[in-house]
């Protein structure tokens, strides 16, 4: 599976590397991704997602089955 967020949709960016004398070379933004399990009340059951941390921010502010309903409705979620 690809590093993709499947909360926020967030990818890795792709920039430079500037070295002192300004020579630029070519190098990846990595995603902080973290594999977790998500109780689910509407369903009574663990949801496993690969989420990063800002996405688990906001399943903790928002609540699980309201972030994922979202998350379907923009296509970033699939499995659920």
């Amino acid at each position: 599976m690809a590093k993709v967020c499947q909360v926020t949709g967030r990818k890795r960016m792709v920039g430079n590397n500037v070295s002192h004398s300004k020579r630029r070379t070519k190098r990846v933004f990595a995603l902080n991704l973290k594999t977790k399990k998500f109780w689910s009340e509407a369903e009574q059951r663990f949801i496993t997602l690969k989420v990063s941390c800002k996405g688990i921010r906001n399943i903790e502010k928002n609540g699980l089955d309201a972030v994922v309903k979202d998350a379907q409705k923009k296509g970033y979620v699939g499995l659920v």
